[in-house]
Formats: structure tokens, sequence, C-alpha cells
């Protein structure tokens, strides 16, 4: 008889992860869900500059204002989806959202700026509250997979939500596109209540009324080192999304961008999805090394649109299995009662590492030129992996056998 050959990627896990009650429902409402979230960056950047007839730099600092609020109200809303279920939680939002939204068109620039502070703060908490009943659906030998594809579903919605902001904007109104974003984000809560997805697994008991879990018990220093690598990915992503446009600006390129955005995008799907059937896992803090060293050579291939296509492949393929292994690793080391604050917390580091990561890139590239800047936001990302690659490394055959699994798929 011949030898079995093992095939080092199946589409049984994910056959199995999508089999168990719940789960196709929720990742498919989760695409359609981040949708308006993903657009509102670039709605409220377009009102700012053709509405209000203000430069980048005012949209952009109504953008931070936005996603400062967020990152600090996304494990307050955790506690809270924790102590006082979803529903509740949700509904807030959506008035906060509904309000924000409809009358953000007509503020004044500066009231805009603190509205959407406050809007940050009350967002609807859709990214987290996913991840966090992807937890509760699926037991912990199952979860690779199925947050490979919700992490495969964060990039749909990032390849789709912001050029139907722009669309929109284009050929209506800014306002419009707002609008657009608003009722999106009504519409997105309305599902979440209306499916109710599981916040904890039936044999996970919920907080008792009156009694918290310190958070100094479960906020470890294995814990704060996924956060830190989920911060570093988002930093890379961010930086490398600037370092893009203005290779391809440098070049006079730029009609190409939309082309070579979507290649990047077509990457980590596939990436995703190799991470998700692969046989064996790989350590959040060993797929964020090979990202940031991944992304330092990038610049190589600026001057050419297609030659930095081609050089972004090996990072592209590292982006979603980046942030899908930090998502499995936080809910397996939060414990259920508050693994929402957990995730929510989850979700600040990686809006931190993004709103740090593009301003940080694009102040190496005015003092110098954009291949630097993918060399710096690479360097960065090293940075802040290389403190938890030290404590793997006190097991390095763990280590080195889980980074072999690379290879194979």
């Amino acid at each position: 008889m011949p030898p079995e050959v093992t095939h080092p990627m199946t589409l049984t896990p994910y056959r199995e992860a999508l089999a168990l009650p719940g789960v196709a429902r929720l990742l498919a409402l989760s695409v359609l869900a981040r949708l308006p979230s993903t657009a509102a960056g670039v709605s409220l950047t377009l009102h700012v500059v053709l509405e209000l007839d203000r430069g980048y730099a005012a949209a952009g600092l109504v953008g931070t204002a936005l996603t400062v609020g967020s990152a600090i109200g996304a494990p307050l809303l955790g506690r809270l989806v924790d102590r006082h279920g979803l529903r509740p939680v949700i509904l807030g939002s959506i008035c906060a959202q509904g309000a924000f939204w409809a009358v953000a068109p007509a503020l004044p620039y500066h009231w805009l700026l603190v509205a959407a502070a406050v809007a940050g703060l009350a967002g609807l908490p859709v990214f987290s509250v996913i991840r966090q009943s992807l937890a509760a659906l699926v037991p912990p030998a199952q979860r690779r997979p199925a947050y490979a594809l919700d992490s495969m579903s964060v990039e749909l919605s990032f390849m789709m939500g912001p050029a139907l902001a722009v669309l929109l904007a284009t050929a209506v109104s800014p306002p419009a596109a707002m609008l657009g974003v608003g009722g999106g984000l009504i519409a997105a809560g309305a599902l979440l209540i209306a499916m109710n997805p599981p916040i904890r697994a039936r044999h996970e008991q919920p907080p008792q009324a009156g009694v918290r879990l310190p958070r100094r018990e479960w906020l470890t220093p294995r814990l704060a080192g996924i956060l830190a690598v989920g911060a570093a990915s988002t930093l890379v992503l961010g930086g490398t999304d600037v370092a893009l446009i203005a290779a391809l600006q440098e070049s006079d390129q730029l009609v190409w961008t939309s082309i070579v955005l979507a290649a990047w995008g077509g990457y980590s799907l596939v990436g995703g999805f190799a991470y998700g059937a692969a046989r064996r896992s790989v350590p959040p803090v060993g797929l964020m090394v090979m990202l940031a060293v991944a992304t330092i050579p990038v610049g190589l291939g600026t001057g050419s649109w297609w030659l930095l296509g081609v050089a972004l492949l090996p990072a592209g393929l590292l982006c979603a299995p980046t942030i899908a292994a930090t998502s499995d690793a936080v809910s397996r080391l939060a414990p259920a009662a508050v693994r929402g604050e957990a995730m929510g917390l989850h979700g600040s580091a990686m809006t931190v590492g993004m709103a740090v990561g593009a301003p940080l890139t694009g102040a190496v590239i005015d003092a110098s030129t954009p291949a630097w800047g993918f060399v710096v936001i690479g360097c960065a990302g090293l940075a802040f992996a290389l403190p938890m690659l030290v404590v793997q490394l006190r097991r390095p055959g763990q280590l080195l056998s889980r980074l072999l699994a690379v290879s194979s798929w």
C-alpha cells in the first residue's frame, strides 16, 4: 500500500467551526455589521474637507477624536456587556450613534470635534462583541479557524466600507454619506439585538451581582503581552497604509492606489484562510515578528506600482493571521466573566496602534522618503514584539516547532 499522504492544509477545521450552532450566521452578520464602522472615518474626512472647507489636518483631528473616544470606550462598553448583557448596551449605543450622525452634518467644526469624541466613547462595540460571541459559541480547540474567518470578514469590511462611503459622498454628497453611516450603525445594532448572540458559553457562569473580578487577577503579563502584539500589528498596518500612498504619490502613480490596496487586502485574505486551515498554530508573537520583518523591505518596490504590489506579498499574507491569532489568544486567556472587557481592551490596543502608526510613518516620510517609512514602521513593530519574543524563547523548542508550521501553509 502506498504511504499515507498528510496534507498540510484542510478545509475540515472550517467545516467543523461553521457547523457549530450560530457561528455561520454570526460571521455572515459580522461583515455587514462592520461596514458602517469602517466607513465612518472616511465620511468624516470628506465632510470636513469638502463641506466645511477645512484641510486634511483638521479632518485628521476629527478622526483622532473619534479614535481616542473609541479606544477609551471599548473596554468600558465591554465591562457593561459583561455585567448587564448585550441588548441594553447595544440599545444605548444605537441611541448615541443615531443622535451623533443625525446632527453631525449641521455642526460647526469645533462642536463636531467634541461630538466625535463623545460618539467614540459610545461607539457600537460590534468588533469586540463578535469576537466575544465567537468565544462563547466555539470550543477552544476550534477557535483558530473561527477567528481566521472573523479576521477575513474584517478585511472584507475594510475593503468595502470606505469605498461605499466615497461612492455615496461623491455621487450624492458628504452629508448623505454621514447619514448613511448613521443609518447603517442603527441597522447593525438592531440586527445584533435581534440575533442576541451569546456572550458566554452555557457552562460559563455569569458574574455574580456586586462581585467584580479584580483586574490584577486576569490582566496578567501574558495577556498584556498579547495586547501589545495586537497594538504592534495595527501600528505596522497603519504605517504601511500611509507609506503605500506616499510611495505611489512620489512616483506619480496614485491612479493605481486602489489596485495596490486591493492586492494587499487579497494577500491578507489568502493568508488568513491558510492560517485557519493549517494543522498547526503559530504563536501571535511569532507572526508579529515575521510581519514586521516582512514590512521592512517593502520600500524596495517604490517607484513602480506593480513592483510595490509584489513586494507587499509576504507582509500581506501575515496581516489577517496576526490579528486572528491575537483574538484567539485573548479569548483563551480572559475569564468568561470579564471577556467583554478583555476583548474591548484588545480592540483599544489595535485602535491605538493604528492611531500611532499612521502619524509616525508620516513624520518619517516627511523627513526622508516613503521607503524609509516602511523600514521605520517595521522596526517599530519589532520593538513592540521583541519583549514577548524573549519570553517565548524560554521555550525555544515549542516556539521553533510552531514557526516551522508556517512552511506548511
